[in-house]
């Protein structure tokens, strides 16, 4: 599977699939877009890396600045698709979630513990896996005002761009070795979405100490 997104680092569509596979993924869950930053930031990473074998370097290399941005934008744009969705949704929009298991179970999880809010909750449930789509549809549901969802959605967005691209990148440039810097930090990028989903459920100190 890396052979394959790595082969696509190399065209200049891999923005184009970065960002619509981002913008997505808030409603389809299963699209590996956080694995697509990964190899297009440690793609960039094995272009730039000096060594003692010449690495044969590809016409097109991402630009990992450009990529933070896409990537970034992609996110808030997602996020906020799914949010006017939540607002207008209704009935329909439940059963529409109902039918998704992922997401059913996300809404089961995490769905009391966002209900008690906290902007902070929104970019830690960025990680968490269907978090995102718990956060956005369900800011929308409860009509929250833009102005108090959108900031927390660029720094979420931000945040796990910014990791993201992070992993792959000084992964790729620490280990020397492309596929398995690509491979440990989509690992790391699971760990993270397992303590984001650890933390977004764990009871505040209150209802801890009142159990």
């Amino acid at each position: 599977m890396f052979e394959t997104l790595g082969s696509l680092t190399a065209s200049p569509w891999i923005y184009a699939l970065v960002a619509l596979s981002i913008v997505l993924d808030v409603f389809l869950p299963v699209l590996p877009s956080g694995v697509l930053v990964i190899t297009a930031a440690a793609a960039a990473a094995a272009a730039g890396a000096a060594g003692p074998v010449p690495v044969p370097v590809p016409e097109q290399v991402p630009d990992i600045l450009l990529l933070l941005v896409i990537a970034t934008t992609a996110s808030v744009l997602g996020d906020m698709a799914a949010f006017r969705l939540g607002r207008r949704g209704g009935a329909r929009l439940d059963r529409a979630i109902a039918r998704s298991r992922r997401l059913t179970r996300a809404h089961e999880r995490l769905g009391t513990a966002l209900a008690r809010g906290g902007g902070a909750l929104v970019v830690i449930a960025r990680f968490a896996p269907a978090g995102r789509s718990v956060v956005s549809l369900g800011a929308g549901k409860t009509q929250r005002k833009v102005a108090e969802f959108l900031p927390w959605s660029v720094l979420a967005g931000m945040a796990w761009a910014g990791y993201s691209v992070a992993l792959g990148y000084f992964g790729t440039q620490w280990l020397g070795t492309q596929w398995l810097g690509t491979a440990l930090s989509v690992v790391a990028l699971f760990a993270a979405g397992a303590l984001a989903a650890f933390l977004v459920r764990r009871p505040p100190p209150a209802a801890a100490t009142a159990t």
